[in-house]
């Protein structure tokens, strides 16, 4: 289903695999052209690690797959109950540098949790009393933004526990439903996409 919102549109793709998400935000983004509107897209992933361009990692233990991306960042989690939003943005197009669009971005999901929520500085991503509750990672091709942001919201978190996030050794990872935030998934993913929606135009 495709919504038009201040135009843009929002995608929900419901519990999609990684590998075929990546081949569509890569092709998206090669054949986009001027006019093509910017899309946002709300998904779930089944379980997954995946690791940005230049990182390294051994497989975990554990039996999940672990998928190279071409992102920026280091190794992290995708699964059931995180909220993934791959931002397909044309930046240039709307003037907008790429640290801003970072920073637009952690900004709206701050602005959903609220107090306690912040930023790391040299650390990309949403944190709340130390422990990462929103990761990001982009990639730009001739200034156009894809892959995003993940926000777990109500799911297993001890996968993560075979990982350093986001190559950062003892981080600890927390989720909304632990600070007091309902869901469901499909719930947080219309009032961040809103969010989203209005920093993006308004940048």
């Amino acid at each position: 289903m495709i919504t038009h919102v201040e135009k843009m549109e929002l995608r929900r793709l419901g519990r999609s695999e990684y590998l075929p998400t990546l081949e569509a935000m890569r092709s998206f983004t090669a054949g986009r052209t001027e006019a093509t509107p910017d899309e946002l897209w709300l998904l779930e992933h089944p379980p997954v690690y995946t690791l940005g361009q230049g990182a390294s990692h051994e497989p975990p233990a554990n039996g999940i797959a672990l998928i190279r991306a071409d992102r920026g960042g280091d190794i992290t989690y995708h699964g059931p109950g995180q909220l993934v939003v791959y931002t397909l943005v044309d930046l240039a197009r709307r003037g907008i540098k790429v640290k801003q669009f970072v920073t637009l971005l952690e900004q709206a999901v701050i602005d959903f949790i609220g107090a306690g929520a912040e930023r790391r500085p040299g650390a990309p991503g949403v944190y709340v009393s130390g422990a990462k509750v929103a990761a990001l990672g982009i990639r730009v091709r001739q200034g156009r933004a894809y892959h995003g942001l993940a926000l777990n919201v109500d799911m297993d978190l001890s996968p993560f526990d075979a990982i350093d996030p986001c190559g950062y050794p003892g981080l600890a990872v927390t989720q909304l439903r632990d600070l007091g935030i309902p869901g469901p998934v499909d719930a947080v993913a219309d009032r961040l996409a809103a969010l989203l929606v209005e920093r993006i135009e308004h940048a």
